[in-house]
């Protein structure tokens, strides 16, 4: 009886040790999260050096965007190719994850954007509230009376929720550009690193993402922060959000067909021709059955259908929220307003850009320094950046050459693909197509249904706007995403 119990014992006393060896290599371990599984120190330890090692939390997703989770798809027509233009042949790419504006860019977003560009140029730089006003007289027809439209379609309450318009490719992306500040200001001063002063906003002392992070003084900034425990905040900690920008084509096209509602284990039911379902332009849902499924024009002369029949149709735009979303959650990814991407046109853009996150319009810039190696700023606050240098004159120029800095018309008009040797033919005066041509995709309110397939694509100069062209934004993400 004695020795059994000595053998239990014996057992509970090496189940102990071995259980204590356990805890202590789990403290100590690659499983250890305050400590460097390399090294062995210790990580955010002020006596160790004060490596910071902070916890990854998802990236927080930015007002007015949805998570658009990323993934295969065949890019290209999805429609008979009636304007023989040839330029969307169907090719199977890659989109990683990202986020997008559930609606496009409304009057009252932009209003906003006008307010706030007046307040701090207007008196100094006048200029500059100038060249962000859209182009009210796009409504303007030769032989029609719109006048209306060009007197109050973006400033008069009634419209505060359509789509601006009138607006180039180069005003959207500069909106893009003052909408990542002010939101990165929103979050400093919600997390207690700014105080907002208006008073203390000037030309030269306002927020902009690349003046706090360089380390200047921003109005609003608290003075005794350091003082009080705590630092100035940095990119490295996960707080501020990435650039708003345009999205790519591919991106923009990838997020209108919306398959994630359409697979079954890997599997695309079909092949989508509209941001939703089945190969018709009307609802097949019980209570809005019959009803069109965009705000688009059905036929000659005829934009918004007869009066009294309840089905929806604009004689133009529409409030941005007007008709359901695609299964991403995004309104409008057809019909309403046509929308600008990023990507500058080439006819055969679809054949030759990677497969994975396709995009053309690269040129690859690097930060302005001046002669003490510090950041030079334009008059926005921002950084200024220049192009690479392309290479020595002394260097063999080759396609892989990552110091190249204008990628725009790599493999599609550049001096070692042109049809003729040394002839740039986007730079000659045989085509309308040059590197300052931009993609706007999705269809209108005085377009006919051809238009709505997401596959489609035309093309306007950047600094050019029409009455039926707006902008939606989308984000980076970093890191993994919140899901669906």
């Amino acid at each position: 009886m004695i020795m059994k119990q000595n053998t239990i014992w014996q057992q509970a006393k090496a189940g102990m040790l071995i259980l204590a060896a356990t805890v202590i290599f789990n403290a100590c371990g690659p499983g250890r999260q305050d400590v460097s599984p390399t090294t062995g120190w210790a990580y955010n330890d002020p006596e160790t050096g004060n490596f910071e090692v902070l916890p990854h939390q998802e990236q927080e997703v930015g007002p007015g965007l949805v998570f658009i989770e990323g993934g295969t798809f065949v890019m290209g027509r999805t429609v008979d190719d009636v304007m023989f233009d040839w330029n969307n042949i169907p090719r199977r790419v890659t989109v990683s994850s990202f986020f997008m504006d559930e609606t496009e860019i409304r009057n009252v977003d932009y209003l906003e954007y006008l307010h706030w560009t007046n307040r701090i140029y207007g008196d100094v730089l006048p200029e500059k509230y100038r060249n962000a006003l859209p182009d009210t007289l796009v409504w303007r027809d030769p032989l029609a009376y719109n006048e209306p439209y060009v007197e109050n379609y973006l400033r008069h309450p009634a419209f505060k929720d359509y789509p601006v318009v009138g607006v180039s490719w180069v005003q959207a992306s500069e909106y893009a550009r003052w909408r990542t500040d002010r939101v990165n200001e929103m979050i400093l001063v919600r997390e207690g690193y700014l105080e907002y002063n208006f008073d203390e906003q000037t030309v030269d002392n306002h927020f902009t993402t690349d003046r706090y992070l360089a380390g200047q003084d921003v109005a609003g900034e608290i003075g005794d922060a350091i003082a009080e425990g705590m630092r100035r905040a940095r990119w490295e900690d996960g707080l501020m959000l990435p650039r708003y920008r345009l999205p790519t084509e591919a991106e923009w096209e990838y997020a209108a067909l919306g398959l994630i509602g359409h697979t079954v284990d890997e599997q695309v039911l079909s092949r989508r021709m509209y941001p939703w379902s089945g190969t018709g332009l009307r609802s097949t849902a019980r209570r809005t059955e019959g009803k069109f499924l965009a705000n688009f024009q059905r036929g000659p002369g005829d934009l918004s259908g007869i009066a009294g029949y309840p089905n929806p149709g604009g004689d133009i735009t529409m409030p941005v929220k007007s008709f359901p979303p695609n299964d991403f959650g995004l309104y409008n990814m057809a019909g309403n307003v046509n929308e600008w991407v990023k990507d500058v046109y080439r006819p055969l853009s679809h054949e030759t850009v990677a497969d994975f996150r396709p995009f053309r319009g690269n040129i690859f810039r690097v930060p302005e320094l001046d002669p003490d190696g510090n950041p030079v700023f334009d008059e926005d606050g921002r950084i200024m950046m220049q192009p690479l240098e392309d290479f020595n004159e002394e260097d063999e120029p080759r396609r892989d050459d990552h110091r190249q800095g204008d990628f725009i018309s790599h493999r599609d008009g550049d001096d070692q693909s042109a049809i003729a040797e040394g002839m740039d033919v986007y730079a000659s005066n045989m085509t309308l197509i040059s590197d300052s041509i931009r993609v706007y995709k999705g269809g209108s309110w005085r377009d006919r249904s051809y238009w709505l397939s997401p596959g489609t694509r035309r093309f306007l100069h950047q600094e050019h706007s029409r009455n039926d062209i707006g902008f939606r934004c989308a984000m980076d993400l970093i890191g993994p995403g919140p899901g669906n």
